[in-house]
């Protein structure tokens, strides 16, 4: 093999990884349902090519996300001036459930997955846990000092509210459609947020 064709060769290979995690990411944003079938059909190659280059669905939706959720400061930024952690909590948990809701579709093929292969828990995307750092950041010198084990207990508390499996079981065994599900979801999380200020005043 000629040099110029080891290139080219590499190059394809390139070109046909970018159209995977393009037509992964793409599809993620509609909401729809992601399969590895479903992706391979948008980027025009085989499902056994797509499992070539990601070796499970987590992999790759994992790589397709990269860089779509902002970081945590980001996100919160129309907060950025409060000092009042219950908004803050309030605020982080409608964004991620509303991100969540806009790509239910991956998110749910990501738990799905790594509730059946434990082992795969890790793509996983931990968007959550920035965010709730990021919103009890005005709690850390008064809260985080006095209680920390309190305080590592409210980011847990808030991590079961403040996730995709909150919204779903909100919406698939509550029957409550999406605004109503994010609206208990974020009332339960501010509920938290208060009860635990409260009782450390």
């Amino acid at each position: 093999m000629t040099a110029q064709a080891g290139t080219g060769r590499t190059n394809q290979k390139q070109r046909t990884r970018t159209a995977i995690v393009a037509a992964a990411r793409e599809l993620t944003g509609t909401g729809a349902e992601v399969t590895m079938p479903a992706i391979a059909r948008a980027a025009l190659v085989s499902e056994a090519t797509a499992y070539r280059y990601f070796p499970d669905l987590p992999s790759l939706i994992s790589e397709a996300l990269a860089g779509v959720w902002p970081p945590p400061a980001e996100a919160l930024a129309p907060v950025a001036d409060s000092a009042d952690p219950v908004e803050r909590v309030a605020f982080a948990c409608e964004f991620l459930l509303r991100g969540i809701l806009a790509r239910q579709g991956s998110v749910r093929a990501m738990i799905a997955a790594t509730i059946t292969r434990p082992a795969t828990v890790t793509t996983r995307p931990g968007i959550r846990f920035g965010l709730i750092d990021h919103a009890l950041l005005p709690l850390e010198d008064t809260l985080g000092a006095r209680d920390p084990d309190g305080f590592a207990q409210l980011k847990r508390d808030l991590a079961v509210v403040v996730s995709a499996e909150a919204f779903f079981t909100l919406t698939d065994l509550c029957g409550l459609v999406p605004d109503e599900a994010i609206t208990s979801a974020v009332r339960t999380a501010a509920t938290l947020t208060e009860a635990a200020v409260r009782a450390n005043a």
